[in-house]
C-alpha cells in the first residue's frame, strides 16, 4: 500500500486549481502565487524583506555605523537622547522600503488583511526582547472617521496575532492629518493630545507594547506612550512592521 505522502494533498490540488484556473497575483509583487490557499503574498516577497540588525538604538530601534555612538548609560542614540521620548524600547521587522513597503501598502490600502498573520509572526521574533514579560499589546487607535472608510484597523490586525492579549485601551479624540503628509517636524505636534485612555481601561502597573504598521519619526508611538505612562503604565515599548531609519541623517 502506498502510504498517504504520495498522494497530493487536498491543498496542493486547491492551489493547483486556483493557481490554474484563477492565477491568484502576490499582493506586493503581482506575481503568479504557487500556493494561493497559505498567504497573499509570495514567499520570494517575504525573503526578500532586509531586517533592521544590531547595533541599534535601544530607544528608538533606528541602526546606527557604531555602538561608540550609543550612550553608554542609557544604550539611546544621540538624536533619542536630545529629543527624549516616552518609548523605552523599539523594534520593527525591516526598513519601510522594498517588498515590506509593497506587503504593509496591500495590509493597509488594498485591504489584505491575512497579511497581518505573517507580519506579526515576523514582529514576535525581532521582537521577542520587546515582547518578553510584557502584559499586553495596545494597538495604535484611528479617529472613527477613518476607520470607518478603511473597515479595519491595521495595527489591531497585527497585534491580534502577537503572543500576548491585546487591550484595545486607547482611542483617538481628534482626527488629523495623516503623518506620511506632514514634514519631520510638525508630525509631534500634529499628534499631541489625539489620544486619550478609554473609559474602564486600566494599565497601572502594566509594560504595554504598542503596536502599529509603520513608524517615521516615532511621533505617534511616543503620544501613545505617554498617555499610557499618564495613566499608571510601569513601561510602554513599541512593535511596527516597519521603520523609516535614519540611515541617511547617519552619512549626512
Amino acid at each position: 500500500m502506498l502510504s498517504g505522502s504520495k498522494f497530493p494533498t487536498i491543498r496542493g490540488i486547491a492551489d493547483g486549481l486556483l493557481a490554474v484556473l484563477l492565477a491568484p497575483g502576490c499582493a506586493a509583487c503581482d506575481r503568479p502565487l504557487d500556493e494561493p490557499t497559505r498567504a497573499p503574498v509570495c514567499q520570494l516577497c517575504w525573503n526578500s524583506i532586509v531586517p533592521i540588525t544590531p547595533p541599534l538604538c535601544d530607544a528608538c530601534g533606528d541602526p546606527i555605523p557604531s555602538w561608540r555612538i550609543i550612550s553608554i548609560e542609557h544604550h539611546r542614540c544621540p538624536r533619542c537622547r536630545r529629543r527624549g521620548t516616552a518609548v523605552a524600547r523599539a523594534r520593527a521587522i525591516g526598513e519601510y522600503a522594498g517588498s515590506l513597503r509593497a506587503i504593509v501598502h496591500a495590509l493597509k490600502y488594498d485591504g489584505r488583511r491575512s497579511v497581518a498573520r505573517g507580519l506579526a509572526s515576523r514582529l514576535a521574533s525581532c521582537g521577542a526582547d520587546v515582547l518578553h514579560g510584557a502584559d499586553c499589546v495596545v494597538p495604535v487607535p484611528l479617529h472613527r472617521s477613518r476607520r470607518r472608510a478603511r473597515g479595519f484597523n491595521q495595527a489591531a490586525e497585527i497585534a491580534r496575532y502577537l503572543p500576548i492579549p491585546i487591550h484595545d485601551a486607547l482611542k483617538r479624540v481628534r482626527a488629523t492629518p495623516s503623518q506620511t503628509e506632514l514634514p519631520a517636524a510638525k508630525r509631534h505636534a500634529n499628534v499631541r493630545d489625539a489620544f486619550r485612555l478609554r473609559r474602564r481601561a486600566n494599565v497601572t502597573g502594566r509594560v504595554v507594547v504598542v503596536v502599529d504598521d509603520v513608524s517615521t519619526t516615532g511621533a505617534t508611538l511616543d503620544a501613545c506612550a505617554r498617555v499610557l505612562l499618564e495613566a499608571g503604565a510601569c513601561e510602554v515599548r513599541a512593535l511596527t512592521a516597519a521603520r523609516v531609519t535614519g540611515r541617511s541623517a547617519w552619512s549626512a
